[in-house]
């Protein structure tokens, strides 16, 4: 089972920019693909980004589109989240997982980290 614990998250004004880390143990890394996911309050989780196994493969959703980058090293079992041009809305708690082949977290939970900004 693997667990997930990520980091990095914080209060920054509108337009500032954040990274986000993600480290895994339990399970072989880099079999994993990987995803970032976040929860804005009153809201349903959502799917922020996903990464292959290998990194190859990336995709961020159109509400991050230009701004996020997901990437990871799989010599540390680490996943990171790049963040620019933040936005209020981007305001959440961020949570990683594994993920299958469709895109549906496999994994538990960890207890995310909190992004906020403020306008």
């Amino acid at each position: 089972q693997t667990q997930v614990a990520e980091s990095g998250g914080g209060l920054v004004q509108a337009g500032g920019s954040l990274r986000l880390s993600c480290t895994a143990s339990g399970r072989t890394f880099s079999s994993d693909r990987m995803g970032w996911f976040r929860q804005a309050p009153g809201k349903e989780r959502e799917s922020v980004a996903r990464i292959s196994e290998t990194g190859d493969y990336t995709y961020v959703a159109d509400s991050v589109k230009g701004r996020f980058t997901i990437s990871r090293d799989n010599a540390k079992n680490t996943l990171y989240l790049q963040m620019n041009s933040l936005k209020p809305e981007d305001t959440a708690v961020y949570y990683c997982n594994r993920l299958s082949f469709g895109g549906i977290a496999l994994g538990s939970w960890g207890q995310g980290t909190q992004v906020t900004v403020s306008s």
